[in-house]
């Protein structure tokens, strides 16, 4: 466990090293104030053992009052069921999918605890902060959010800022990282357009670090500039593809 942020009783956590074996690597994050902490994206099936153990080194279990599923994918959102079983926490999900989560083993008396996020973004108050829940469609679910948190001045990204394949959990030398982002933002973010189109919405938020999903933080102001940037000239999906589908002979 890292502690990202710590002021009074506000604290922010990053567990980063529960994935194994051939899945994905994926970070769970923690957002505490006062007696409520929102867990965000936790993880698939193998993941939840894991992090369930480990989280009362960061918060009690019983403040457990939120849970924020940034996106569809299965490394964030298979073992909702067991969160929701376990705690007394609501959840909250893009309205798009909420006809897919039933498909993860959704159980009928927990469903009504998960809640439809709207395509413009919420609030959600977590300890009396309001959390800002943004939207970032396309990059890369249709159904896609991030959360800004306005005391720590965290962004979390989930799969934007994403890198694969690195060995360390905050980034230090920005150049040489972009080997291990290029590849994934080249292939899974749709066009430059979206990336532009977030990239004017965060250039109003004051921003000390932009945490992803998958990989390692951009862990000052300088970085989190530079990842903007980057992004901002950044061709990408359909802006790639020269050539029309072919069926395969």
């Amino acid at each position: 466990m890292i502690t990202l942020f710590e002021s009074g009783e506000h604290k922010s956590f990053l567990f980063d090293d529960l994935s194994s074996g051939s899945m994905v690597q994926a970070n769970q994050h923690i957002i505490s104030h006062g007696d409520e902490a929102m867990i965000l994206d936790p993880g698939g099936h193998k993941v939840h053992s894991a992090l369930f153990a480990l989280i009362s080194s960061a918060v009690p279990m019983r403040n457990l009052k939120h849970i924020f599923f940034s996106h569809q994918d299965p490394d964030i959102i298979a073992a909702a069921n067991a969160w929701l079983m376990m705690s007394d926490a609501q959840a909250y999900l893009s309205a798009l999918w909420m006809r897919f989560i039933p498909h993860f083993g959704v159980d009928e008396l927990v469903i009504n605890r998960i809640h439809p996020v709207p395509d413009e973004g919420m609030t959600i108050n977590v300890g009396g902060v309001d959390l800002k829940v943004i939207p970032a469609h396309f990059l890369h679910s249709a159904g896609n959010f991030q959360v800004y948190d306005p005391v720590s001045k965290i962004l979390y990204s989930g799969d934007l800022g994403a890198s694969l394949g690195c060995d360390y959990s905050m980034v230090e030398d920005f150049d040489s990282h972009i080997q291990y982002m290029e590849g994934f933002h080249r292939r899974y973010m749709p066009s430059s357009s979206a990336l532009k189109m977030w990239v004017r919405m965060v250039r109003t938020l004051d921003i000390d670090i932009i945490a992803p999903q998958h990989g390692a933080m951009f862990g000052t102001p300088e970085l989190s500039n530079r990842f903007i940037d980057w992004v901002d000239g950044l061709e990408c999906g359909l802006d790639l593809m020269s050539e029309t589908f072919v069926v395969p002979q």
